[in-house]
């Protein structure tokens, strides 16, 4: 696990929906690793959130991801 002390870059993410903005410390090799190709988010920056994670991704925040698609869970535990 990367200690926050290790996370020597910051990013500066923007959701594409809300237009939120939000501050991300990451190491930048970890960074550079995974825009590179070489391996998954989930592999290479395991530190951040999913919604961190997820807004790297797609540029859709946690709360945007719940507002368009947070109903989906409930309804698949119901039909269970």
């Amino acid at each position: 696990m990367v200690a926050f002390a290790d996370r020597d870059r910051q990013l500066v993410a923007s959701c594409v929906h809300c237009g939120a903005e939000y501050i991300l410390w990451v190491n930048e090799q970890d960074f550079l690793d995974w825009t590179s190709g070489s391996g998954y988010i989930q592999d290479k920056l395991p530190y951040l959130s999913a919604d961190e994670r997820e807004l790297l991704i797609s540029g859709t925040c946690g709360n945007c991801w719940k507002d368009m698609f947070g109903g989906m869970d409930d309804e698949e535990d119901e039909t269970e």
